[in-house]
């Protein structure tokens, strides 16, 4: 007879996810997820198949912990606009989320990360997130009918751009200087 699991999976991959955010993928051992998920090795591998089955249900998590931020994003009615909420709540999402040590998206920095990894399963979650972003920024973009195709395109790379910037920024950066790099990179939209 199987034994009963003694945690609740989604409160060790929330801890999970937090590490890695903090960590890296790469720099985060099976021991430390011992130690942040406080479950013993076989159970990470008897739930999880292996630390790289942690990060894909971390990855998971996260995403549904930002996507208040990105339905706003794709519900919003003021363009460009939209998308600049989306930048400031993107800063702002770590501390909400309780992580005032994770700062960043945890995204894009698996994204980076991972940029020249072959791992397929890592490259899918990074480019659907990718595209999807790109896709509301074309969408808010195109709004403003004066707009021609090409310059939406072109935009929506810079946003894209500029996001993965933001994030990198935000890790180390204070509010004052995070706040004149979004107003910024607005004011050339």
């Amino acid at each position: 007879m199987a034994r009963a699991k003694q945690y609740n999976e989604q409160e060790v991959i929330e801890k999970a996810m937090s590490l890695f955010w903090r960590n890296g993928y790469e720099s985060t051992s099976v021991r430390m997820l011992e130690k942040e998920m406080g479950i013993n090795q076989f159970s990470i591998y008897a739930s999880f198949g292996s630390k790289h089955g942690v990060f894909l249900e971390s990855l998971k998590c996260y995403k549904s912990k930002i996507n208040s931020v990105f339905e706003k994003l794709q519900n919003g009615t003021d363009g460009v606009n939209d998308i600049k909420a989306f930048f400031y709540d993107s800063v702002e999402m770590p501390a909400k989320m309780g992580e005032l040590d994770n700062k960043g998206c945890l995204l894009t920095n698996t994204y980076n990360e991972f940029a020249n990894n072959e791992d397929q399963l890592i490259q899918i979650q990074m480019k659907e997130f990718m595209d999807d972003l790109k896709t509301v920024f074309i969408q808010k973009l195109s709004v403003n009918s004066s707009k021609d195709k090409a310059t939406i395109e072109k935009q929506a790379n810079y946003l894209l751009l500029a996001k993965h910037g933001l994030a990198a920024a935000s890790r180390v950066n204070n509010k004052q200087e995070i706040d004149d790099y979004i107003e910024l990179t607005f004011s050339n939209i």
